[in-house]
This record gives structure tokens, sequence and C-alpha cells, in this order.
């Protein structure tokens, strides 16, 4: 997911340091922002608690995922 991706490196972070954050596995985020695995609502929740600015509207309208990038 671009969005993910272009949010991540805005808040200079590397996706193990999101990954720690979130309280997942490394692989799993990766996974997901690569868009080889769907977000969980668990997930979703742990995004959102931690990075309440993010719209999480790309997480359900892949029309806006090209508006990110």
């Amino acid at each position: 997911m671009e969005c993910l991706i272009s949010f991540r490196k805005m808040q200079g972070l590397t996706r193990a340091e999101v990954a720690l954050k979130l309280g997942v596995s490394h692989s799993l985020y990766e996974k997901i922002e690569l868009g080889d695995r769907k977000p969980s609502r668990s997930f979703m929740e742990k995004f959102k608690r931690t990075f309440p600015s993010f719209d999480m509207n790309i997480f359900f309208d892949e029309g806006l995922h090209e508006e990110c990038s």
C-alpha cells in the first residue's frame, strides 16, 4: 500500500520501527505494506491508536490508494 509506505517515510521510520510501535512482527507489517496481506481489524485498531492522524480510509477504499502517492 503506497499510502503506508509514504506515511512511514514521512514519519522517518523503518518498517521494523513501525512494526515495533504496533506490536506486530516485522514480516507481518511488511506483507501488509506491500499488499501481500490484508490488514486485520486488530491491526487497524493498533495502527489508529499509534498513528491517530493517519487516514484509515485507505484500508477500505482502494481508490484512495493512488491519491496518497
